[in-house]
């Protein structure tokens, strides 16, 4: 699964160079052998190295502020939702939530990497509830929602339905 988020960040970043990944260990960890020195190991690390490399610095945040958060949710991902259990997906989803409650993007206001792989955490999460479920987390599902419609962003993945749009009566209106 790493190893396509990889590939995808890199179509989403315009790299012309695709990189070859191997991995390593029975968590199969991504690694990326580059030419100038010593491989680099983690989805995270590798992350922050191909945008780096893309010169796109502000999806990792636009100020002190904002690369700590950044890090933080890359951090949680691969802590906390890769291996997380069935038990825990209604915490993750209710944590998710609450602190989604006024915010647009994990960082705040702007897009960030660590919208792009908290997506591709929950994207396995999220396609296992029923339309009722994913009610019961509307800011997330808000989130996610908006996620998966950038341009770029869902290379792998396929669509979810998330909220089912609503027909209100004449007395609304």
């Amino acid at each position: 699964m790493a190893l396509r988020e990889l590939s995808s960040l890199e179509k989403y970043l315009g790299l012309k160079k695709l990189n070859k990944y191997s991995t390593q260990g029975d968590k199969k960890v991504p690694v990326l052998q580059s030419n100038n020195g010593p491989p680099l190991v983690g989805l995270v690390t590798i992350a922050c190295h191909l945008v780096k490399d893309a010169k796109r610095p502000n999806l990792l945040g636009d100020s002190a502020e904002s690369r700590a958060v950044v890090q933080q949710w890359l951090e949680y991902r691969v802590t906390k939702l890769d291996g997380c259990t069935k038990e825990d997906t209604k915490t993750i989803l209710k944590d998710l939530n609450l602190y989604l409650q006024d915010k647009v993007y994990m960082a705040g206001n702007q897009f960030t990497l660590a919208d792009t792989f908290m997506y591709f955490g929950i994207h396995p999460l999220i396609v296992d509830l029923s339309v009722q479920e994913k009610e019961q987390y509307v800011n997330m599902a808000r989130w996610f929602d908006h996620i998966q419609r950038s341009p770029g962003v869902r290379h792998h993945l396929p669509p979810v339905v998330v909220l089912r749009n609503r027909i209100y009566t004449s007395k609304h209106h």
